[in-house]
């Protein structure tokens, strides 16, 4: 890390706009920028004095056209509301000084388009801070790999509100969607460069919205328009789950068993997921955790290979015990429920999932799987399914995550307990024997039929 006083050059600054956000934010930054601090401007004289002893500034005004003209600067910094953006930089790149100005740039592009007329050779810049975060310099490295096709499309999804009327957007006293939807816009652009077009689609709050809602419906035919539609987006928010027959009766594994993965995977990770007892009527009676083994590139590659990709030989495992609803323990505590996964013999993995970002509620996955069109005579386990995606590098940079045999996986969440269990091949796990003809025989034998 390099500081300030580790600059050999550094450009003598000017700051407009003391406020809280400048004060709390953007001068504690400086210390690690080659920038000394000259002159404060702010319509509030007295807290630009009274600040300026602490970062050693000399200069004080209540004008920007007087610090700009009194001269002695390389560069200014503008904290201050957008909509003053473009008097406050065109005057500072006429006198030559260099400009950086806090995000957004001005609200229309006309103005940004004036700007760039006055800039000449001088540097004018944004802080779009996104665009410079390590998650960010991480994506483009992935992306960069020869292995990944281009980009052809990034939705970004930003929770925040629309106005009903657009042209709110620009004639609002602080347009806050602007102020805040250019993030995800400087994250899309870093990652995949210049675009032809550029589609932004907000709601009320998408974190809101109800799968299979007329909302929802609407939502669908934007992005299906944009292009950006996909099969998981559609078990997302369209009318119906995604409900598929994981394993069958008896043939999953508990606490402390081995966990199989299908020999053609290479991609793979642990799903920590919230499981559901369900009896034959569809009543829930309790929960429980599992580790619902995933096998991305599999699943990836096809719709069609997801039973492939999800019912192998000890590819389920749940535990470590059923809890029975109570007056203490509801469905609404599994709702607001956050999981754990750590562990991995010797890689240090962890991460959450939490079930209210999930975005179909339990009881409504229930009542997708069981119904007039199809009954569980014995009940069912329901998984709940998971916000969990490891990202971080394992084998090597860009290279992301993937199991190793022998990875040790725990699943934890204070009102179940953990569930643990190590990462084998499915070929290598023990075969499941024990099915119904099994336990039929064995019940028989011990005299209980």
């Amino acid at each position: 890390m390099t500081y300030q006083r580790d600059y050999a050059h550094r450009l003598r600054t000017g700051l407009v706009g003391i406020g809280s956000h400048a004060y709390r934010n953007i001068l504690p930054a400086l210390h690690f920028l080659p920038v000394q601090l000259v002159a404060f401007c702010d319509a509030d004289i007295a807290l630009a004095r009274a600040t300026a002893p602490e970062y050693g500034v000399t200069r004080c005004y209540a004008r920007r056209t007087e610090m700009i003209a009194e001269g002695g600067l390389d560069a200014v910094l503008l904290c201050v509301g957008e909509r003053h953006h473009p008097d406050l930089a065109c005057e500072a790149l006429d006198a030559g000084l260099h400009v950086w100005m806090e995000k957004p740039a001005p609200v229309s592009s006309s103005e940004v388009e004036r700007m760039l007329r006055h800039r000449g050779d001088r540097v004018c810049a944004v802080g779009m801070k996104k665009a410079f975060m390590p998650a960010t310099r991480k994506v483009t490295e992935l992306m960069s790999d020869p292995r990944y096709a281009p980009i052809r499309s990034i939705l970004g999804v930003y929770f925040i509100g629309l106005p009903t009327d657009g042209n709110a957007i620009l004639t609002a006293p602080r347009p806050n969607i602007w102020t805040n939807a250019c993030h995800p816009l400087a994250f899309m652009l870093a990652v995949g460069g210049l675009r032809a077009a550029v589609t932004a689609v907000f709601g009320d709050s998408l974190r809101d919205l109800v799968p299979g809602s007329p909302k929802a419906a609407e939502v669908k035919a934007v992005l299906q328009a944009a292009g950006l539609w996909s099969q998981y987006l559609e078990v997302g928010i369209g009318p119906d789950a995604e409900v598929f027959t994981k394993a069958q009766p008896m043939s999953t594994v508990g606490w402390g068993a081995s966990v199989g993965l299908h020999p053609v995977s290479k991609w793979n990770n642990p799903e920590p997921e919230v499981v559901l007892a369900v009896d034959s009527t569809g009543r829930i009676v309790g929960a429980t955790l599992e580790n619902d083994v995933n096998l991305r590139d599999v699943e990836g590659r096809s719709a069609l290979l997801l039973g492939k990709a999800k019912d192998n030989n000890a590819a389920a495992s749940l535990g470590p015990f059923i809890r029975l609803f109570d007056a203490g323990f509801t469905l609404n505590t599994v709702r607001n429920m956050e999981l754990t996964v750590t562990g991995l013999d010797g890689f240090a993995l962890s991460g959450r999932s939490s079930m209210s970002e999930i975005s179909r509620d339990p009881a409504d996955l229930v009542a997708q799987t069981r119904g007039r069109h199809h009954q569980y005579p014995d009940g069912f386990m329901l998984y709940c399914g998971t916000m969990f995606s490891p990202v971080q590098d394992r084998d090597g940079p860009g290279q992301g995550f993937t199991h190793d045999m022998g990875d040790v996986v725990t699943v934890a969440v204070p009102e179940l307990g953990c569930l643990t269990n190590t990462v084998r091949l499915s070929t290598e796990a023990p075969e499941w024997t024990f099915g119904a003809r099994a336990l039929m025989t064995n019940l028989a034998a011990r005299g209980l039929l």
